[in-house]
């Protein structure tokens, strides 16, 4: 069971390396309501300062992972640093994926074998002046954050949130059967039972891992989707029965409930 296909399939993940080499001076990253960061300090240190919080020194090779938008800076240490940064958004503020983690993330690249050989492509296109060298940074950052992802729920590092769903083998399922099919009439009931579990225990189980009812995730998955849909140009008709609603009168409900506007005034805006 592949846990991410279908989450990348319908939510297209781009990213773009803007940093390599030597940070200077403070770089200050702006809260943007669809685009993460990762940082990647190769040598030297760091103080890393989040809106909010203590600032945190990072003195060794160290992974730096934002996987929701949030306002921060980076502040060369006393012995420089020797940076790859960028960005990456999935294609819209309501996919799943940016609000599966709410907290930064900080690994040593002692505790990332399985990412090394990545890692070492990485920098080894972020030292050479090559043909293409930005098109590979950018693809070689994608294929970073799908690994980090995986390695995420391998390692069951998460204690909440989708991703700590997708590690759990019952409410994985669960969820892959809506992400796969969002126009099936789901309940509560079908649910549960693609998860192998009594409908109680999965609606506390669900709740409690990934942070909110079966039903709201089916509501977010189902906006956040047809969103995504509506970009791409598909008519707001076709897109409502894509996404498991009766027609467009249907949709527009659910979206001035959830948005306050309806999918037209949402794409204008």
């Amino acid at each position: 069971m592949d846990r991410l296909a279908a989450l990348l399939e319908h939510f297209h993940l781009r990213a773009r390396v803007f940093n390599t080499g030597p940070l200077c001076e403070k770089s200050r990253y702006e809260r943007d309501g669809e685009v993460g960061h990762v940082h990647l300090l190769k040598t030297g240190s760091l103080y890393l300062q989040v809106d909010g919080e203590a600032d945190r020194p990072i003195d060794s090779p160290c992974l730096i992972f934002f996987l929701q938008p949030t306002g921060h800076s980076l502040v060369p240490g006393p012995r420089g640093a020797e940076t790859v940064c960028g960005d990456f958004s999935f294609g819209s503020a309501r996919n799943p994926l940016s609000r599966a983690l709410c907290r930064p993330l900080l690994i040593p690249f002692a505790e990332l074998k399985s990412l090394s050989r990545t890692l070492d492509l990485l920098f080894d296109e972020a030292l050479n002046e090559r043909c293409g060298r930005q098109a590979a940074l950018d693809r070689l950052c994608e294929l970073l954050i799908i690994e980090l992802l995986r390695y995420l729920m391998e390692m069951d590092e998460i204690d909440s949130g989708l991703l700590a769903g997708l590690a759990d083998p019952r409410l994985a399922r669960a969820l892959n059967a809506i992400h796969e099919h969002p126009a099936e009439p789901w309940t509560l009931q079908r649910l549960a039972a693609e998860a192998g579990m009594s409908r109680a225990r999965f609606a506390k189980a669900f709740r409690d891992t990934v942070g909110q009812t079966p039903g709201d995730y089916l509501t977010q998955w189902r906006i956040g989707l047809a969103q995504s849909l509506l970009r791409d140009g598909k008519p707001t008709g076709w897109v409502a029965n894509a996404v498991g609603y009766s027609g467009a009168p249907a949709l527009a409900k659910v979206f001035r409930q959830s948005l306050g506007c309806s999918p037209t005034q949402w794409l204008k805006s």
